[in-house]
């Protein structure tokens, strides 16, 4: 049997079992083995076709795997969406805020709003912090 063939073959079943497994290393050398198993066609030598398997199999490493990696990591805890995005952002007082009601502009939208502190009176035009929301109202205190 010729070697592309054998090369032909590690390579298909490499490829089959990373498309069970995920995990990116078995792809990588099946990667490879295709690659080997081309140079085999050419007429490459035995020992030739071994350094070119592990030349392939190192350069997917250094390039392929780290993107690779990056795309399969999940967000970041770090990252807010939604309301919860608002959070610790600053806001202009459009109306008086006390303990009970007001209104506020977070980020071009106005918002409800109430004073963190229920024994604060924020005038408007004050700047704010959003320190929670809470359904559709901006819990804020005002900045020092």
């Amino acid at each position: 049997m010729d070697y592309w063939v054998i090369w032909l073959i590690l390579a298909v079943a490499l490829g089959v079992a990373e498309i069970f497994t995920l995990t990116t290393a078995l792809g990588l050398i099946g990667g490879a083995a295709l690659i080997t198993s081309i140079t085999a066609g050419l007429g490459l030598p035995l020992p030739l076709q071994f350094v070119v398997f592990a030349a392939s199999l190192v350069t997917g490493m250094v390039v392929v795997r780290p993107i690779a990696k990056r795309h399969l990591m999940p967000p970041s805890a770090d990252r807010r969406f939604g309301v919860q995005a608002l959070v610790g952002k600053p806001a202009y007082v459009l109306r008086e805020v006390t303990g009970r009601d007001g209104r506020v502009q977070i980020g071009g939208e106005e918002w409800s709003a109430r004073a963190y502190d229920e024994t604060l009176v924020i005038p408007a035009g004050a700047v704010v912090d959003v320190i929670e929301i809470e359904g559709a109202t901006a819990l804020v205190y005002p900045r020092e």
